[in-house]
């Protein structure tokens, strides 16, 4: 890096202290591991299936992105599965692996007393509400609900389980900000360490939302695709052909800690935290701006953030949707922000296998893109086959790129115009 920008990274941060990425769990419909996730990214895997969970025979979309052999109660127990809600589930078990994975020393106390949770999801409990529901109609009654609803329901189940069981005693709360969810978790987490309020923070998304009551709203907004004659080639982001998103569901956690107390323990370090950017589109509930404005202003402020130039970055996961009205904005916003050097960054949506998990989103992502700089691998945007004249940039289509990720960005955008871009670089 040239001194210039060393200077101008300083500046930015001020008296914040570095934040690492030293752990990473996911669950997702392409693996149930960091590994998994990972391998099968790599090799440009589709998670993409007719739905399992109930008969969707009688929906106009009838595919989704499902997580798969996901054991919940050989992992964490019977007892204990049966109180959370599938999204909760999600979120622990991928947390569990984040903390295992960085080695984290859980039995000392002290450190315990400064590690907090904020774990991102858009709609929450909403299958325990469904189920709850149902029961309540087949028995017509309101009385005999389950003495747990209300627990798996609220949104702030994810991080309270983790909390409780590992005895972390910092902040520990939910964001909900539809799609943007998951990287304005990150963006919170990455405060409370960079600014000394936490040793390490647990953050990401988790989402479970398979269900008929979110297909049949979302079919309703005709907001899906309905390649239900080709499930595993229906998310194709920023593809000419794309027809709507493809409902997933998952969770992707990091682990963010302290700079100095990872290097104190000798911790694995993937990646490092350096800044992200927020805005609001103020335009529509549901639309994106079309003109990217709101996405310009989070791309500007995250590199100001980090004290980077526009330059200086090499990929970015995009929040690439596959929907018509969603990836021109986004495509437009980063050629206006990055101008020539925009067509030399690789930009890919993994949601082109994964499906969009909502909520969850930005975490799997923010997983993806902290890999991605560990491994100097740009994951695939598959199914890209038919260039838009209104998406113009390199896509890294269909097979992944070996290349130097220096510096790479993750895009999170969400119903009511939410923007947050979190940027991940090497550790320098």
């Amino acid at each position: 890096m040239e001194p210039l920008q060393q200077n101008a990274r300083a500046t930015a941060r001020g008296d914040r202290r570095r934040v690492f990425v030293t752990g990473l769990g996911a669950v997702t419909p392409i693996g149930n591991t960091r590994d998994d996730f990972w391998r099968a990214l790599v090799a440009g895997e589709s998670g993409i299936a007719p739905i399992t969970a109930f008969d969707a025979s009688d929906f106009t979309t009838r595919f989704a992105g499902e997580v798969k052999d996901f054991g919940v109660e050989q992992i964490i127990g019977k007892k204990e599965a049966r109180r959370m809600d599938r999204f909760a589930q999600f979120a622990f078990v991928a947390a569990r692996q984040a903390i295992e994975d960085a080695k984290f020393p859980v039995d000392d106390a002290e450190v315990c007393r400064r590690v907090g949770a904020v774990i991102g999801t858009g709609i929450g409990g909403i299958l325990t509400f469904w189920h709850q529901a149902e029961r309540a109609r087949e028995q017509q009654s309101w009385a005999k609900a389950s003495p747990f609803f209300i627990p798996m329901l609220m949104a702030n189940a994810a991080p309270a389980h983790v909390s409780m069981t590992y005895g972390f005693k910092g902040p520990f709360f939910s964001t909900a900000s539809a799609c943007a969810s998951a990287n304005d978790a990150i963006a919170t987490a990455y405060n409370l360490v960079a600014h000394g309020d936490c040793i390490a923070m647990i953050t990401g998304g988790t989402e479970a939302v398979v269900s008929p009551l979110a297909i049949g709203g979302f079919c309703s907004m005709r907001a899906m695709s309905t390649r239900n004659d080709d499930p595993a080639r229906a998310s194709r982001p920023f593809d000419r052909e794309r027809d709507g998103f493809v409902l997933g569901e998952g969770s992707g956690v990091l682990l963010l800690e302290e700079a100095e107390h990872a290097r104190s323990r000798g911790a694995h370090v993937y990646a490092e935290l350096l800044g992200y950017g927020q805005s609001a589109d103020a335009y529509d509930i549901v639309a994106p701006d079309p003109e990217g404005d709101g996405i310009y202003l989070a791309l500007q402020r995250a590199c100001e953030s980090a004290g980077i130039s526009p330059n200086e970055v090499d990929y970015i996961n995009a929040h690439g949707t596959s929907t018509p009205m969603g990836d021109p904005p986004e495509s437009k916003a980063i050629e206006r922000y990055f101008g020539e050097h925009a067509y030399r960054i690789g930009v890919s949506s993994t949601k082109s296998m994964t499906g969009h998990a909502l909520g969850a989103a930005g975490g799997i992502e923010g997983v993806a893109t902290a890999l991605a700089v560990s491994n100097d691998v740009m994951p695939p945007t598959i199914n890209y086959e038919y260039p838009d004249p209104e998406c113009t940039l390199d896509y890294v289509p269909n097979v992944a790129r070996q290349a130097c990720v220096r510096i790479a960005l993750s895009n999170g955008f969400g119903f009511g115009g939410h923007n947050c871009v979190i940027v991940f670089g090497k550790v320098r």
